[in-house]
Protein backbone atom coordinates (compact mmCIF):
# COMPACT_ATOMS: atom_id res chain seq x y z
CA UNK A 1 0.00 0.00 0.00
CA UNK A 2 1.14 3.19 -0.79
CA UNK A 3 -0.35 7.01 1.14
CA UNK A 4 0.04 10.29 -0.90
CA UNK A 5 0.37 12.98 1.24
CA UNK A 6 -0.22 16.98 0.27
CA UNK A 7 1.97 19.55 1.39
CA UNK A 8 0.48 23.50 1.37
CA UNK A 9 2.00 26.76 2.19
CA UNK A 10 -1.48 29.25 1.51
CA UNK A 11 -0.53 32.38 0.56
CA UNK A 12 -3.16 34.91 -1.47
CA UNK A 13 -0.01 36.13 -3.81
CA UNK A 14 1.66 32.35 -4.44
CA UNK A 15 0.80 29.00 -2.84
CA UNK A 16 3.24 26.54 -2.66
CA UNK A 17 1.83 22.71 -2.63
CA UNK A 18 3.37 19.65 -3.12
CA UNK A 19 3.04 15.89 -2.91
CA UNK A 20 5.26 13.13 -1.40
CA UNK A 21 4.39 9.34 -2.12
CA UNK A 22 5.08 7.07 0.90
CA UNK A 23 5.52 3.24 0.86
CA UNK A 24 3.77 1.67 4.07
CA UNK A 25 6.34 -1.08 3.93
CA UNK A 26 9.58 1.08 3.70
CA UNK A 27 8.33 3.92 5.22
CA UNK A 28 10.67 6.43 2.64
CA UNK A 29 9.14 9.24 0.86
CA UNK A 30 9.06 9.94 -2.22
CA UNK A 31 8.74 13.42 -3.99
CA UNK A 32 6.06 13.52 -6.77
CA UNK A 33 5.82 16.93 -7.38
CA UNK A 34 5.73 20.19 -6.03
CA UNK A 35 5.12 23.58 -7.56
CA UNK A 36 2.90 27.20 -6.71
CA UNK A 37 -0.23 28.39 -8.01
CA UNK A 38 0.77 32.27 -8.58
CA UNK A 39 -1.85 34.10 -7.48
CA UNK A 40 -0.66 37.67 -7.78
CA UNK A 41 -1.89 38.58 -11.30
CA UNK A 42 -5.30 38.59 -10.08
CA UNK A 43 -6.98 41.89 -8.22
CA UNK A 44 -9.37 40.39 -7.06
CA UNK A 45 -9.50 39.40 -3.41
CA UNK A 46 -12.41 36.97 -3.76
CA UNK A 47 -11.33 35.62 -6.89
CA UNK A 48 -8.26 34.57 -5.82
CA UNK A 49 -9.70 33.11 -2.91
CA UNK A 50 -11.99 31.11 -5.48
CA UNK A 51 -8.61 30.37 -7.34
CA UNK A 52 -7.15 28.86 -4.09
CA UNK A 53 -10.14 26.82 -3.40
CA UNK A 54 -10.22 25.55 -7.53
CA UNK A 55 -6.78 24.61 -7.67
CA UNK A 56 -6.73 22.66 -4.40
CA UNK A 57 -9.77 20.75 -5.61
CA UNK A 58 -7.84 20.34 -8.96
CA UNK A 59 -4.42 18.69 -7.21
CA UNK A 60 -6.55 16.93 -4.79
CA UNK A 61 -8.75 15.32 -7.77
CA UNK A 62 -5.79 14.94 -9.83
CA UNK A 63 -3.22 13.08 -7.27
CA UNK A 64 -5.90 11.74 -4.62
CA UNK A 65 -3.74 12.31 -1.27
CA UNK A 66 -4.90 10.09 1.59
CA UNK A 67 -4.23 13.20 3.98
CA UNK A 68 -3.12 17.06 3.80
CA UNK A 69 -0.68 18.95 6.06
CA UNK A 70 -0.97 22.91 6.03
CA UNK A 71 1.07 25.37 7.32
CA UNK A 72 -0.94 27.41 10.58
CA UNK A 73 -1.31 31.32 10.43
CA UNK A 74 1.94 33.41 11.45
CA UNK A 75 0.16 35.24 13.43
CA UNK A 76 2.95 38.63 14.07
CA UNK A 77 3.02 42.55 14.05
CA UNK A 78 0.94 42.41 10.47
CA UNK A 79 -2.79 41.95 11.72
CA UNK A 80 -3.95 42.20 8.00
CA UNK A 81 -1.57 39.91 6.64
CA UNK A 82 -2.47 36.97 9.22
CA UNK A 83 -5.90 37.96 8.41
CA UNK A 84 -5.30 37.00 4.69
CA UNK A 85 -3.13 34.35 5.70
CA UNK A 86 -6.00 32.87 7.37
CA UNK A 87 -8.67 33.41 4.62
CA UNK A 88 -6.24 31.29 1.91
CA UNK A 89 -6.08 28.00 4.85
CA UNK A 90 -9.45 28.35 5.59
CA UNK A 91 -10.12 28.20 1.51
CA UNK A 92 -7.72 25.58 0.98
CA UNK A 93 -8.90 23.59 4.10
CA UNK A 94 -12.29 23.74 2.89
CA UNK A 95 -11.44 22.50 -0.36
CA UNK A 96 -9.82 19.49 1.36
CA UNK A 97 -13.02 19.16 3.64
CA UNK A 98 -15.09 18.54 0.39
CA UNK A 99 -13.28 15.67 -0.58
CA UNK A 100 -13.55 13.91 2.69
CA UNK A 101 -9.42 14.46 3.00
CA UNK A 102 -8.09 14.57 6.74
CA UNK A 103 -5.43 16.88 7.52
CA UNK A 104 -3.28 18.40 10.44
CA UNK A 105 -2.14 21.93 10.69
CA UNK A 106 1.52 22.83 11.89
CA UNK A 107 3.28 25.54 13.29
CA UNK A 108 6.09 27.48 10.81
CA UNK A 109 8.62 26.71 13.72
CA UNK A 110 7.71 23.07 14.40
CA UNK A 111 8.02 22.16 10.42
CA UNK A 112 11.55 24.42 10.58
CA UNK A 113 12.42 22.23 13.76
CA UNK A 114 11.48 19.02 11.78
CA UNK A 115 13.02 20.00 9.01
CA UNK A 116 16.24 21.56 10.06
CA UNK A 117 16.97 21.23 13.21
CA UNK A 118 16.06 24.81 14.54
CA UNK A 119 12.82 26.43 14.49
CA UNK A 120 14.09 29.41 13.85
CA UNK A 121 16.15 28.80 10.84
CA UNK A 122 15.43 31.10 6.84
CA UNK A 123 13.32 30.06 3.95
CA UNK A 124 16.67 29.26 2.43
CA UNK A 125 17.99 26.98 5.31
CA UNK A 126 14.77 24.45 4.47
CA UNK A 127 15.06 25.14 0.73
CA UNK A 128 18.42 23.78 1.32
CA UNK A 129 17.61 21.21 3.74
CA UNK A 130 15.01 19.85 1.92
CA UNK A 131 16.67 19.43 -1.41
CA UNK A 132 19.54 17.43 0.31
CA UNK A 133 16.70 14.70 1.74
CA UNK A 134 14.68 15.00 -2.00
CA UNK A 135 17.92 15.00 -3.89
CA UNK A 136 16.85 17.80 -6.53
CA UNK A 137 18.97 19.69 -8.21
CA UNK A 138 16.94 22.53 -9.60
CA UNK A 139 16.26 25.46 -7.41
CA UNK A 140 12.95 26.44 -7.38
CA UNK A 141 12.11 29.68 -8.57
CA UNK A 142 9.82 30.27 -4.70
CA UNK A 143 10.68 29.56 -1.50
CA UNK A 144 6.40 28.48 -1.37
CA UNK A 145 6.96 25.07 -2.89
CA UNK A 146 9.93 24.17 -0.50
CA UNK A 147 8.39 25.39 2.37
CA UNK A 148 5.22 23.07 1.07
CA UNK A 149 7.33 20.47 0.34
CA UNK A 150 8.78 20.96 4.19
CA UNK A 151 5.18 21.12 5.23
CA UNK A 152 4.13 17.69 3.50
CA UNK A 153 7.68 15.98 5.42
CA UNK A 154 6.51 17.21 8.76
CA UNK A 155 3.16 15.39 8.31
CA UNK A 156 5.61 12.12 7.13
CA UNK A 157 7.10 12.30 10.12
CA UNK A 158 4.24 12.69 12.13
CA UNK A 159 2.07 9.84 10.06
CA UNK A 160 5.26 7.27 9.73
CA UNK A 161 7.14 8.08 13.68
CA UNK A 162 7.54 4.33 14.56
CA UNK A 163 6.28 5.67 18.12
CA UNK A 164 2.89 6.90 16.52
CA UNK A 165 1.64 3.28 16.29
CA UNK A 166 2.51 2.95 19.76
CA UNK A 167 1.15 5.60 20.93
CA UNK A 168 -2.46 5.57 18.69
CA UNK A 169 -2.81 1.90 20.58
CA UNK A 170 -2.95 4.25 24.22
CA UNK A 171 -4.10 7.52 22.90
CA UNK A 172 -7.31 8.77 22.42
CA UNK A 173 -8.63 9.04 18.89
CA UNK A 174 -7.43 12.69 17.65
CA UNK A 175 -10.63 14.10 16.45
CA UNK A 176 -10.48 14.96 12.50
CA UNK A 177 -8.33 18.41 11.46
CA UNK A 178 -7.19 18.58 14.67
CA UNK A 179 -3.47 19.53 14.78
CA UNK A 180 -2.79 19.78 18.55
CA UNK A 181 -1.62 15.89 19.96
CA UNK A 182 -1.75 15.13 23.29
CA UNK A 183 1.50 14.91 25.82
CA UNK A 184 2.58 12.07 27.60
CA UNK A 185 2.14 13.78 30.89
CA UNK A 186 -1.55 15.19 29.73
CA UNK A 187 -2.44 11.46 28.74
CA UNK A 188 -0.82 10.04 32.27
CA UNK A 189 -2.70 12.43 34.09
CA UNK A 190 -6.31 11.97 32.36
CA UNK A 191 -5.33 8.47 32.99
CA UNK A 192 -4.16 7.28 36.47
CA UNK A 193 -5.93 4.05 35.68
CA UNK A 194 -3.47 3.08 33.25
CA UNK A 195 -0.10 3.90 35.18
CA UNK A 196 1.82 0.57 35.65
Amino acid sequence: MEKIILGIDPGTLIMGYSLLEVDDELRQPRLLTMDVVYLKKIADPKLRLRRIYDSTLRIIDTFHPDHLGIEAPFFGKNFQSALKLGRAQGIAIAAAMARDLSFTEYEPATVKQNVTGNGNASKEQVAQMIRSIFQFDNDPRYFDATDALAIAYSCFLDLYNPLADIRSELLPTKKRGKSRRQSWTEFVEQNPDRQA
